[in-house]
């Protein structure tokens, strides 16, 4: 009878050809149901099926070959010490180092050839590349590498990507043609490769000229060493490029489906994060290395006057009595709905729960013996390593921000049912774990209010832009227990509070302070039931003004953020606007229907692509 499984040893041959790789015998190998990533000398790969399809072991060779030769022959110092500041063109710089490190084992070796093959086809398989129609659409970090890949290696272009290349081809190669050659005599100096790309950048005009920081004899002696140095100062950083924001004639690179999440954003979130541990600047804004945190000019949206907007908290808009009050209202229209209530909080509870499962050490001197090895123990009793130890498996810490539509034509039984739906949210959630916010908008007043007075005043100016004061509620924050926060929810109650919606400055002020936070996952989910509307502002500019702003900063936050962004519209479809999104047409649904969301947000099975 066998004591492992196939997949067992493969696990095993993977991590001793990893090591060998690497020439690192640190280097430990585990499965992974979510994006292949990289921490140090710990390779997470794709989990194949218990059979071992072929092409899925391919991937998983593919990953952990990548990991092994970065590990051998990147200097994460020296690439860090060398980036440029520009988004862009860091998410370029990365790639290309990456393609550099890869061709030196793809070149030496036609089995890590075939792997990293297989490895590229599951991340373009992903990638916006593969849609894109025009050359605005093509993500240029990954066409730069795909063609650089090309030239170094003699591969041609994944077939699904190959339209994609060619649209940004002839362009690419008539600025930087000659710098693919000079590349290429380079392939092993990582220095020498990196001052050449930054040449190409500035070709490509996506850099500036700066000088690069001399190196000292000790970093020298460094390089010469460094299949051993990267081991030690090497850690945390992934393997692929992070994502370029959106820029004339370039479309932001990213596809930020929520378990088709593309490896690259995932990999390269980790990656940065552990930079910024690693180093003296921890603590240090991180905005000239994260796309998503600057808004593009490409909007051609503005706002009038911002000094009449107000964020507030919900128990600065009434008094405590009132919300006790209107609280006592929500919970009277929850009393119908508690049995349902229960089944979603616990159905949620459980999905959520069964993603915190444990997983075993095995061959450990000591711990809960191994019923595959009590046969050899009962043979030879002085067997060692027979045992195994049980560990738990990293829950991946996750915040939700809930962003409720506070306006007019949520009056009623939809408002309700929103709050009611928070509530739930809220402490099914905490008991899970995760931390949840809750915030609302509107604006102050009906048809413009302060911000129209000084626009008349002024002389109404053309295309004055956005001409309401925003008012954006925080009902719940992330780190305040449900039981301090829940009265607040029963002010969406309150006669009056609900006027006008202007979603896509919403959508950025939710989104921004999700950035702010630690978690690994954010997840930005959306309550709406129907496009913007602001009479004060559509009557003075054109009438798609805010809808078209709404549709940019949509398209922005799901393919360049790492945010996850799903919406939930009552009565409206929705999934004209929002990629993963859901219209449900009675309100009655809308409890269930968060809950299946948040659900299939945390499952860690990919779904079939």
């Amino acid at each position: 009878m066998s004591e492992e499984s196939p997949l067992d040893r493969f696990k095993q041959a993977l991590t001793g050809a990893s090591r060998a790789i690497a020439r690192a015998k640190e280097v430990e190998v585990a499965w992974s149901a979510d994006a292949p990533s990289v921490n140090g000398t710990n390779f997470r790969v794709p989990l194949p099926g218990r059979d071992l399809p072929p092409s899925q072991v391919a991937e998983a060779r593919g990953f952990a070959d990548s990991f092994s030769l970065r590990l051998r022959h990147h200097d994460d110092a020296l690439h860090m010490r060398n980036a440029p500041p520009e988004p862009i063109a860091k998410s370029c710089y990365d790639e290309i180092e990456r393609v550099r490190y890869e061709a030196l084992g793809s070149n030496n070796y036609s089995g890590i050839r075939a792997n990293l093959d297989a490895s590229l086809e599951r991340r373009i398989a992903a990638d916006p590349i593969t849609r894109a129609q025009n050359a605005g659409d093509v993500p240029l970090a990954v066409a730069l590498g795909l063609i650089l890949r090309e030239k170094l290696t003699g591969e041609a272009v994944p077939e699904r990507a190959r339209a994609g290349v060619d649209l940004v081809r002839a362009g690419i190669e008539e600025r930087a043609g000659d710098d693919f050659e000079a590349l290429a005599l380079s392939l092993d100096d990582q220095e020498a490769f990196q001052s050449l790309t930054l040449d190409m950048l500035q070709h490509l005009d996506l850099t500036q000229p700066h000088d690069m920081p001399e190196q000292t004899d000790n970093e020298e002696g460094e390089d010469e060493e460094g299949e051993q140095e990267n081991e030690e100062e090497g850690e945390g950083e992934g393997e692929s490029q992070p994502q370029p924001v959106e820029a004339p004639g370039e479309m932001a690179e990213g596809d930020n489906e929520t378990d088709g999440e593309s490896e690259s954003t995932s990999d390269q979130d980790m990656a940065d994060g552990d930079e910024m541990d690693d180093s003296d600047e921890g603590m240090m804004p991180v905005r000239p290395n994260r796309p998503w945190t600057d808004i593009p000019d490409s909007f051609d949206y503005k706002a009038y006057t911002e000094k009449f907007d107000e964020v507030i908290e919900a128990t600065e808009l009434c008094d405590a009595e009132e919300l006790d009050r209107l609280r006592a209202y929500l919970d009277s229209q929850l009393t119908g709905l508690q049995g349902v209530v229960t089944r979603l909080a616990n159905r949620l509870q459980r999905r959520l729960m069964a993603q915190q499962n444990r997983s075993w050490d095995f061959d450990q001197e000591e711990g809960i013996i191994d019923a595959a090895r009590l046969p050899r123990v009962i043979i030879t009793p002085g067997t060692a390593l027979a045992y195994k130890t049980e560990r738990d498996i990293e829950f991946k810490d996750t915040i939700v921000t809930l962003l409720i539509d506070n306006s007019g034509s949520m009056r009623g039984r939809p408002i309700s049912i929103a709050a009611i739906s928070a509530d739930i949210l809220a402490r099914t959630l905490e008991r899970s774990g995760v931390k949840v916010e809750i915030l609302g908008f509107t604006t102050r007043a009906w048809k413009g209010g302060q911000s129209r007075e000084q626009w008349l005043a002024d002389g109404k100016p053309q295309n004055p832009g956005r001409l309401n004061d925003l008012r954006h509620i925080v009902y719940k924050r992330a780190d305040e227990p449900w039981r301090r926060a829940n009265r607040n929810l029963g002010l969406m109650m309150r006669e009056g509070l609900l006027k006008e919606n202007i979603d896509g400055e919403a959508l950025l002020w939710a989104h921004e302070r999700l950035l702010a936070r630690k978690e690994d996952r954010r997840i930005l989910m959306v309550i709406s039931d129907g496009a913007p509307v602001d009479d004060s502002t559509l009557s003075v500019n054109s009438a798609g003004y805010l809808e078209a702003h709404l549709r940019k900063v949509i398209e922005w936050i799901e393919k360049v953020s790492p945010v996850q962004l799903v919406a939930i519209g009552i009565g409206h479809d929705v999934t004209r606007y929002y990629r993963r999104a859901v219209t449900i047409m009675d309100v009655e649904q809308l409890g269930g229907t968060i809950i299946e969301q948040l659900a299939e947000l945390f499952e860690t099975e990919k779904r079939r692509r």
